[in-house]
């Protein structure tokens, strides 16, 4: 059952850092530098509740999203020769024996193939691939909207206190720990979704971007040049995985341009 996924101490992290972040930032940081029940209180409680329940809704898809499988009818599109015939069996997976659509690969947790995998993430106790990958995006983007917006109320709060020797040792020390947790994840998921949206300017993959490195040693040995060949300009990459429409990019359940995940556009048939 997908309620099952749940059940993983990672995932139960992730809920618990998201709770505990949303509980001290609006009833503790908030609420002692502006007070909730004041106009500009209230604000900020909308607003950060707001992101703190687009993160939590996009986590949620993505943990119970699948990532995307291999439709059993799916077989290669090859002639009817020998040497076709030959390649499309070397396009057969060596785990599960099915025929693998271009960008599918194996995930050796989840035991099967995974329609454009990017990768396991544990957090999610899931895949993140075809059509789970832009609930992720969304995620991580709220995630780290809800960080920064987190930090600055928790600096503002800690710079118009007074400390002075009445304040006790132990409030001092919460401070520093939280202001060290908050500053870390805030760091941690602004690389996360900067490298994300990296790949996603070149309509790349976690797992292609290593392969395509690779590809680029192997080719620079022979004086080639090599290209990633699914990547056919920035825009025109975005909308594949995002959507042609731009008020929907952050929504992560708008997916219907997402097709059935084995056949991509590429340079060849762009030139």
């Amino acid at each position: 059952m997908k309620g099952e996924k749940f059940l993983s101490f990672p995932v139960l992290g992730v809920l618990s850092l998201m709770l505990f972040v949303y509980y001290t930032t609006i009833f503790i940081f908030l609420d002692e530098w502006l007070g909730l029940r004041t106009s500009p209180g209230t604000l900020n409680f909308f607003f950060f509740t707001l992101l703190a329940s687009l993160s939590l809704f996009s986590f949620f898809l993505s943990v119970l999203t699948d990532p995307g499988h291999v439709p059993s009818s799916f077989y290669p599109d090859v002639e009817s020769s020998t040497d076709a015939k030959d390649n499309a069996e070397r396009k057969k997976c060596d785990k599960c024996f099915g025929y693998k659509p271009p960008r599918t690969h194996h995930c050796r947790v989840c035991r099967r193939c995974v329609l454009k995998m990017d990768h396991h993430c544990l957090w999610i106790n899931n895949c993140v691939g075809y059509w789970n990958y832009k609930a992720f995006f969304d995620f991580i983007l709220y995630a780290t909207i809800s960080s920064i917006y987190s930090t600055v109320l928790f600096i503002s709060c800690v710079l118009q206190k007074e400390w002075g020797h009445t304040i006790e040792s132990s409030l001092k020390l919460f401070y520093v720990l939280y202001g060290t947790v908050v500053v870390g994840l805030t760091i941690t998921l602004l690389s996360l979704t900067g490298w994300h949206v990296y790949l996603i300017l070149h309509n790349m993959t976690t797992i292609e971007y290593y392969e395509g490195n690779r590809a680029k040693w192997l080719a620079a040995k022979t004086g080639q040049n090599y290209r990633h060949p699914y990547n056919i300009g920035a825009y025109k990459n975005i909308t594949l995985i995002l959507g042609p429409t731009m008020l929907k990019w952050l929504c992560p359940t708008a997916v219907s341009h997402l097709k059935e995940g084995v056949n991509f556009p590429t340079l060849r048939d762009n030139s």
